[in-house]
């Protein structure tokens, strides 16, 4: 496993790893159907916001991505080997109560060296549908200037799987649309409290949306 970097910079080589990994995982535990890869910016940096439902969300979205994809994931993963194996292949510790200065800088490192960025603007794990962001997406994206690319992970909740109740079932579909990319500010370079608040309502509305559309294109409801 590659090492992170001794500057605390996440590692590019391990986030090429972990996607290499989650190819393997998610094709071999489900069936994942991809869609909308190719509107993923091929070079540059990127933020890629997804829903989260499910644990399998984010290994599933490092697994499809045309791109290794360095996430921010809650601290409370980082603990003994787990912690580790995250480390090195290039995924960002964050401590959800505070402002992580740390998480951060390393997070806009990525972005400022070209890389991809992977968010969940819930914040935690809930319904999935975009309803309440937290202000994070809408600080990297307007700081950085990155496009946002949203991500729908479909069917990943919809049944509980015999053998491990906590996951899908195995061999099971669940679709991944990557939707079109858009800049979160107003092109004015305004970081201001207002400034975030309006590109939240804005990254709101074209996710929502997105996942609408996702949802009609796969033939997926909204779990209730």
């Amino acid at each position: 496993m590659t090492a992170a970097p001794a500057s605390g910079a996440p590692s590019a080589r391990g986030a090429e790893a972990g996607r290499r990994i989650g190819v393997g995982l998610m094709h071999g535990l489900w069936r994942p159907r991809v869609l909308g890869a190719w509107k993923v910016p091929v070079s540059g940096p990127v933020i890629l916001a997804v829903n989260h439902s499910h644990n399998i969300d984010g290994p599933m979205v490092m697994g499809v991505a045309p791109r290794p994809t360095h996430f921010l994931i809650k601290k409370e993963a980082f603990i003994g080997p787990l912690g580790s194996f995250l480390t090195g292949i290039g995924q960002l510790e964050v401590d959800r109560a505070t402002a992580d200065r740390t998480a951060i800088t390393r997070a806009l490192g990525v972005l400022a060296d070209g890389g991809v960025l992977g968010i969940f603007p819930e914040g935690t794990r809930g319904e999935g549908d975009f309803a309440s962001l937290r202000a994070g997406l809408a600080y990297f994206a307007v700081r950085s200037g990155a496009p946002i690319v949203p991500v729908a992970v479909l069917g990943s909740t919809d049944r509980r799987g015999r053998l491990i109740k906590g996951l899908p079932p195995l061999r099971s579909r669940v679709d991944v649309v990557f939707g079109d990319p858009f800049q979160a500010g107003d092109r004015s370079g305004r970081r201001t409290r207002k400034a975030l608040d309006e590109a939240t309502e804005r990254i709101q509305k074209q996710l929502t949306a997105h996942l609408e559309s996702a949802r009609h294109f796969t033939g997926r409801r909204a779990t209730l």
